[in-house]
């Protein structure tokens, strides 16, 4: 593996959405991550290989419920930089596979916790999802139309709030792992994360800048300026011109006289100000305006389908999606001068199909008689 993070050992609990978004990040990024799955753990529902949040890592099969499979999973803290877990909290300890158990046999480990409520209060121990975490947190309430709030798909909670926090809080404690030779425990929480990410709209509420109702604000599709509109060809065009000179940019690429326009930020005149622009980009195709705004100011873009992203000319230029092992898929982000990441060079693994030579190779004690007595599974290679 090459990338900053090239050499740094991550050991993956199998679990589903943030965890394993965060360990790619850090698989994409260089480091060698080994994920810990069930045997005969229900298969990707698609194509094995299209399991994107598993590309970069190898896969052991463990049954941690048997003693000798636990005791394997130990065995492999013990020779990692970090573990993440994404267990509901006491189960890592029921395990003998907690914070206490992992860093007794390596101080220095980073023991990544992940959790949709937090390791403690009163719904810590029950179950959610990202809409449920979003939900509570204040932040489901202001993303949609006036008719009621929208699911953000789950980027904002497992994605945003959870796995990047988890990335990022890993990372810190390495940092002081390094310095002082002590790891220690993190506790990331989608809940906390989904929170944090809406700071600002707390401050902008706190000075009456922010209001309740949904598609009334600045950023929410309130002004007309900083919306989403619909092109003669039933497809979309997003406008963002924020500030005075972009809005001017906007009216003169829609053919606007800026003396006979509300003015840009009287509010009572942006009801008019957005049948306006409305009625005017109604008149041509998306591409058509594409092209109008090419290369200006006016933050305009056109909306395109995941389909059609990766043609655009910018991200095709930084060559922001790639293709590898078949699939077209995003390219590992941000970029380094001195290590680039060359990733993800190793497909999504079967669980449990690099069980015998990643036990091996990380050092784990009577590998063929795990195998033999079932703690332990090789998975056939299947699909490439």
């Amino acid at each position: 593996m090459s990338g900053p993070l090239a050499g740094l050992a991550v050991l993956e609990l199998g679990g589903i959405g943030p965890v394993p978004f965060a360990g790619m990040v850090l698989a994409d990024l260089g480091a060698d991550v080994l994920r810990v799955d069930r045997p005969g753990a229900a298969a990707y529902p698609g194509h094995p290989r299209h399991d994107l949040l598993h590309r970069g890592k190898r896969s052991v099969a463990l049954d941690l419920k048997l003693p000798a499979g636990a005791r394997a999973a130990l065995a492999l803290a013990a020779r990692a930089d970090v573990l993440l877990e994404g267990f509901r909290p006491g189960v890592a300890e029921r395990l003998g596979l907690g914070p206490g158990d992992c860093r007794t046999r390596n101080p220095k480990l980073v023991y990544g916790r992940m959790t949709g409520w937090g390791q403690q209060g009163p719904l810590a121990g029950t179950a959610g999802h990202d809409l449920t975490y979003l939900a509570v947190a204040g932040v489901l309430h202001g993303i949609g139309p006036a008719g009621g709030p929208t699911p953000p798909a789950n980027l904002l909670g497992d994605f945003g709030g959870g796995g990047m926090l988890l990335v990022a809080g890993v990372l810190a404690a390495l940092w002081r792992a390094q310095r002082t030779g002590s790891g220690e425990v993190v506790d990331a929480a989608v809940v906390d994360g989904a929170a944090l990410l809406a700071t600002q709209l707390y401050g902008l509420r706190q000075d009456g800048m922010w209001h309740e109702g949904r598609g009334t604000n600045l950023l929410d599709g309130g002004a007309p300026f900083y919306a989403v509109y619909p092109a003669a060809d039933g497809e979309y065009v997003a406008v963002a011109a924020l500030e005075p000179e972009f809005f001017g940019h906007l009216l003169a690429g829609l053919g606007l006289d800026p003396a006979e326009v509300p003015a840009q930020y009287d509010v009572a005149g942006w009801p008019r100000l957005r049948a306006l622009i409305g009625e005017r980009i109604a008149e041509r195709t998306r591409d058509e305006w594409a092209e109008v705004f090419a290369g200006t100011d006016a933050c305009v873009a056109p909306v395109l389908s995941a389909v059609e992203a990766p043609g655009h000319p910018q991200l095709a230029a930084r060559e922001v999606f790639v293709d590898r092992f078949g699939v077209r898929q995003p390219a590992p982000a941000p970029r380094f001068s001195a290590a680039p990441a060359a990733g993800p060079l190793r497909p999504p693994p079967l669980p449990g199909e690099h069980t015998r030579a990643a036990l091996t190779e990380w050092g784990v004690d009577g590998v063929e008689e795990l195998l033999a007595t079932g703690a332990a599974v090789q998975a056939d290679a299947g699909p490439g």
